[in-house]
Order: structure tokens, then C-alpha cells, then sequence
């Protein structure tokens, strides 16, 4: 049977919007906690269907009001997280260690079918990372707190309204040089938006639980593949340059200075470990919900906004080794 009502915090993300379409059309009905109700509810409420979707105001460690909206629900979705550390709060410990634990203590006080919990793919191995250790860290507290959590680890999630092939590609537009840390070796496997909603639901409406899931495309690519598809996609050449680790750690201290850095030295940390199925927990092909979307075939779809002539442009593009 499906659930009545869905909490979901982190709505109104690339994940977010593209899960609230899926369960909304699907006829299950989905509560989205935003922090600030004026700027995100007119992209929220666009996403799901009329009469199956209610925003709520509400600071998320606002513990009585959240507590409201749980005793409400049958399931909590949670995909808030962060790539960087900000000022007033927003820290890895506290977005991905404290506020999952208090999601998954109210979960098993109230009593829901299941706790969905978006971690990331790779941080077991990423020890000198801050980011991986507090994922890490939340993982822990959540399957404490709450046995019957699910915990999905997927690679790098990309589509249209992602922040990692739009951003690539708009430096790759700029820059005439790009550098590849750690010489582009380490290994990727994208997965697209949709596809990872498709697990979300899969776990949804089959009662899985009690579970760490990697959640991956149907291909790997190391960073330097990554940056030649895109290439190829825009119609661009431009020089790729492995970049000394002494360097780039010195590069990634000037860019964290700005308020939305392009790289942290919690990144380039992260940039040394491969983000590809481990083979230590199941995976969405063992659940029955294998990645579909193919990388060039899905960025091809929008990838003319960062080409000469826009959608007007040739659709032609070569796949020519970029030096």
C-alpha cells in the first residue's frame, strides 16, 4: 500500500523537484519543509500535482514544529545537504551528523514505515575529509537511532538543473586552459536525476528498508572523460593540464574565500578516492532499479545552452581528443 503522506526535506533541490513530480503523479501526497516559504514555494508548488503537495515554513531544527509534521506522516525524505561549509549554522556537522539524527529519533518515536536518508557515495574511504566524516557520522546515528532507515549513497547526480555539469561546462566556455587534479584519473559513475528518483520510489512503494543502497549510472568515467564528453558536447577545445597537488591546494585556499567556491580544500581531498560501487552494500541494479540514462546522451539535451548559436547551433559534435 502506499504511503499517505511523504515529508520531504530538501524539496525544492534538482532532486527535490524532480521526486515531488514522480510521487505527485503517482498520487501520493508529499508535505515540503522549506527554511524560507517566499522564495522557494512558487518553484515547489510548480512541481507536483494540484492537491497532493503542502509547503511548510520551518527552520529545520525548529524540534516542536517538525514534530508536528511527523506525527502527520508515514514517511521522511531527507536530501538536504551541503558541498561547502557556510557561515550561520550551515556546517557539515550539523546538516549531515545532527539534523539526521533528530530526523531519524522522531522517526522511530513516531513510528514511520521508513526514513529515506541521501548520504554520498565514497566516503568511507575519504578519511581526511570533513564532508565524508560527517556523512559518515550521520549514517551511523541514523541506523542507531533507526533501524528501519534507508540509507541511498549515489555517485555524482546530474541533469539540467544540476551544479556540476552547468558549471563545468560554463568554465569550460571561459577558461582556455583547464586543470585535472590528480591527472583526471579518478573514477565517476553519474547517475542521472531521474534514475535516482526511480530508486527513491522503488523504495517507497516496495517497503525497503534497513538498508545502505549505492545508487550509480550504467557507466564509470574518470574526471578527465568527464571534461572531454563535455567538451565535445559545447563544440570546444581547450587544454587540459594536470595540475600539481601543491597548487591546487594553494588555488582551492583562494577560491573557498569566495562565498560560492568553485573548489574547497574539503573537495580536493574528496577528488583523491574513486566514486564508484564498492561492492560492500547493495546496489540499485540488486533492487531492481538499474541506471538507465546514459551520460553524453542525457547532457547532449541541454548541453546547447554552452554552445555557439545556442539550440540553433549544429547538433553535430566529435568526440576528438582534447589535449
Amino acid at each position: 500500500m502506499k504511503p499517505k503522506n511523504c515529508l520531504i526535506f530538501g524539496g525544492s533541490g534538482q532532486i527535490g523537484r524532480n521526486l515531488i513530480r514522480k510521487l505527485t503523479k503517482n498520487n501520493i501526497k508529499v508535505t515540503v519543509v522549506t527554511r524560507n516559504i517566499h522564495q522557494k514555494s512558487y518553484i515547489i508548488k510548480t512541481q507536483g500535482n494540484a492537491g497532493y503537495i503542502d509547503i511548510v515554513e520551518a527552520n529545520i531544527y525548529d524540534e516542536k514544529k517538525i514534530r508536528d509534521l511527523f506525527s502527520k506522516s508515514d514517511i521522511c525524505i531527507n536530501l538536504i545537504g551541503i558541498l561547502f561549509e557556510k557561515k550561520k549554522g550551515n556546517t557539515f556537522y550539523n546538516i549531515h551528523t545532527l539534523f539526521p539524527s533528530l530526523l531519524s529519533k522522531l522517526a522511530r518515536e513516531y513510528k514511520l514505515k521508513n526514513f529515506i536518508h541521501l548520504s554520498a557515495l565514497g566516503i568511507n574511504d575519504a578519511i581526511d575529509s570533513k564532508y565524508a566524516k560527517s556523512k559518515l557520522e550521520g549514517e551511523k546515528n541514523i541506523i542507531n537511532n533507526f533501524p528501519l532507515s534507508t540509507i541511498l549513497r549515489p555517485s555524482i547526480v546530474y541533469s539540467v538543473d544540476d551544479n556540476f555539469t552547468t558549471n563545468f561546462m560554463t568554465l569550460l566556455n571561459r577558461l582556455p586552459i583547464f586543470p585535472l587534479y590528480y591527472s583526471g584519473k579518478t573514477k565517476f559513475s553519474p547517475i542521472h536525476c531521474s534514475d535516482l528518483t526511480d530508486v527513491i520510489y522503488e523504495t517507497i512503494t516496495k517497503n525497503i528498508n534497513s538498508k545502505i543502497i549505492e545508487c550509480v549510472g550504467p557507466e564509470v568515467i574518470n574526471f578527465r572523460e568527464i571534461i572531454e564528453r563535455l567538451l565535445a558536447l559545447i563544440n570546444k577545445k581547450r587544454i587540459l593540464i594536470p595540475m600539481p597537488l601543491q597548487l591546487a591546494t594553494l588555488t582551492a585556499k583562494i577560491f573557498q574565500l569566495s562565498p560560492n567556491p568553485i573548489l574547497t580544500e574539503d573537495q580536493l581531498r574528496l577528488l583523491k578516492y574513486d566514486n564508484v560501487l564498492t561492492g560492500k552494500y547493495k546496489s540499485n541494479s540488486d533492487i531492481g532499479v538499474p541506471g538507465k540514462k546514459y551520460f553524453n546522451e542525457e547532457v547532449k539535451k541541454y548541453s546547447y545552452m554552452w554552445r555557439e548559436g545556442g539550440q540553433f547551433s549544429t547538433e553535430k559534435y566529435s568526440m576528438e581528443e582534447n589535449t
